[in-house]
């Protein structure tokens, strides 16, 4: 898999934003598994999405819960607080 330094970049930037905003809500912590995977979701980036699920697709371990977190952001900031989602195995 080829690194795009734009995408990366990008997802660096919406990596800070979610840790920014779960500093900001430390509760949320209470609701996470204590060793998880975070896959970010942005509902305005479908490339992002596509990748992040690729990243997982290769890269996941099978042993550790996987959180997803969908968002609307832009280069700047969190637009909406983002949804943030533990799925539960039946």
């Amino acid at each position: 898999m080829t690194i795009n330094p734009e995408i990366a970049e990008r997802n660096i930037s919406l990596s800070g934003q979610i840790m920014k905003y779960l500093l900001d809500h430390p509760q949320v912590f209470d609701v996470l598994p204590d060793d998880f995977e975070l896959v970010i979701l942005p509902e305005d980036d479908p490339e992002i999405v596509l990748y992040n699920l690729d990243l997982l697709k290769r890269y996941g371990r099978q042993d550790k819960p996987v959180v997803l977190a969908r968002m609307k952001s832009n280069a700047e900031k969190i637009i909406s607080e983002p949804n943030i989602f533990v799925p539960i195995a039946v």
